[in-house]
């Protein structure tokens, strides 16, 4: 059997809240590891509360790639992090170090490991064209729209997520295939690092379900509104943005346009968690390839080190 002679490469990853920022971390006093965060929402500067970005004192001792790299104005896609990671997992790799990937978007990590299909650049005028539509009939009708002519994307697009709707009816416009036709396209060559995944999936999931609830809460307590506000008063920042729509601030900028009060915005807030999780544990399922282990129980640090140990052929020195 040949040698796999590709540098090694962790990708640890796992629902919000399980755990994964500490975990990374503490891996890191094991082996030498440089941290590189897969969060679609931990790019954007400003944006701290709220995406329960590590402190300034955890940065300083377990640095991140990729945090704090893009203005909540300036949208960050799938396709910007597979270049950007891949230039970070080289700067990791010639400080001498392994990279660890960490996060919870799912679409990063499949798009850095298999590639994006090549679907066309956004076309101005046809956007124009089925925003002025959807004025008229209704997001609701633009998604039926959808469901005719590419059911696989309808189906796992919700009828009020406009920009995901318009993107989908932009892409048949252009192209004349469905988008879900296009997205089974991918990386044309293999990807040249050799990949231990790591997913932290609970067997239970109420004690991450009071993980989050405590979490949002504090986030609470700690000011989201307050930073919300200061985004809001920027001028230059609109709800449909992907920053804003980030889970959380969607919440409380509806909270502050006054869509509902401080007891509502809590409950949404943390029922919009709590889908985001269920959707990332969805995703993790279906790496097949990935070590799982289960965060609630105890000795989850000795186990991703003994799982750590045997991909990276050496020990690691225990405390």
């Amino acid at each position: 059997m040949p040698v796999d002679r590709r540098p090694p490469a962790i990708f640890l990853m796992g629902p919000t809240a399980s755990g994964k920022t500490a975990l990374a971390c503490a891996l890191s006093e094991r082996f030498p590891l440089g941290l590189v965060s897969v969060d679609s929402a931990l790019v954007y500067r400003g944006l701290d509360i709220g995406t329960a970005k590590p402190d300034a004192a955890t940065l300083a001792r377990y640095p991140h790639e990729l945090i704090d790299i893009r203005d909540p104005s300036q949208p960050y896609s799938a396709a910007d992090f597979s270049v950007d990671a891949q230039a970070a997992m080289e700067r990791v790799r010639a400080a001498g170090k392994v990279p660890l990937l960490v996060g919870g978007t799912g679409l990063y990590f499949r798009a850095l490991q298999r590639g994006l299909s090549s679907l066309p650049e956004a076309d101005a005028e046809i956007r124009a064209q089925l925003g002025a539509e959807a004025a008229v009939m209704g997001w609701d009708a633009m998604h039926r729209r959808l469901a005719e002519r590419d059911p696989a994307a309808a189906a796992r697009i919700k009828p009020n997520d406009a920009q995901r709707i318009q993107r989908a009816l932009e892409v048949i416009a252009l192209t004349g295939q469905a988008l879900s036709t296009q997205q089974r396209g991918g990386r044309g060559q293999s990807f040249p690092w050799r990949v231990l995944k790591l997913a932290l999936l609970p067997v239970d999931r109420g004690p991450l379900h009071a993980r989050i609830a405590g979490r949002f809460e504090a986030m609470l307590r700690d000011g989201l509104l307050d930073e919300v506000r200061g985004l809001r008063e920027r001028g230059d920042l609109r709800q449909d943005l992907p920053a804003i729509r980030a889970v959380g601030y969607r919440q409380a900028w509806e909270h502050l346009d006054g869509l509902y009060d401080a007891s509502d915005l809590r409950d949404k807030g943390v029922f919009a968690t709590r889908q985001l999780a269920k959707r990332q544990i969805t995703w993790l399922r279906s790496e097949l390839d990935a070590r799982v282990f289960d965060p609630e129980l105890p000795g989850l640090l000795d186990r991703s080190t003994d799982a750590l140990d045997l991909f990276l052929g050496r020990p690691a020195p225990r405390s």
